[in-house]
């Protein structure tokens, strides 16, 4: 079989990582399902764009769905929040 790595910052796994504990499965479960699911929606334009924006500001910044991606930075002048979870996934909200 073959394999294919997926880098995260803390913050992205973080938030990965509790939203397969809250659903009751792997994280590798959660990795698949969404490459099953970019895979069946491949042939649309969008998503070819979609792939290239993302890679393009994955440099400078965190998803939404990350842990802290809603928090001050400090390209703002201000210093950054204190980490917290992601308010999609947070430990007590519902997937």
């Amino acid at each position: 079989m073959s394999t294919i790595k997926i880098h995260l910052e803390g913050a992205e796994y973080d938030a990965v990582e509790r939203f397969a504990k809250s659903s009751g499965v792997s994280l590798g479960d959660v990795a698949y399902a969404a490459l099953n699911r970019l895979m069946l929606e491949s042939q649309k334009p969008e998503v070819a764009r979609d792939i290239l924006e993302t890679r393009a500001w994955r440099q400078q910044n965190l998803p939404l769905w990350s842990d802290s991606a809603w928090s001050v930075h400090i390209y703002e002048g201000k210093p950054d929040d204190e980490p917290e979870p992601c308010r999609l996934f947070a430990p007590d909200s519902k997937p």
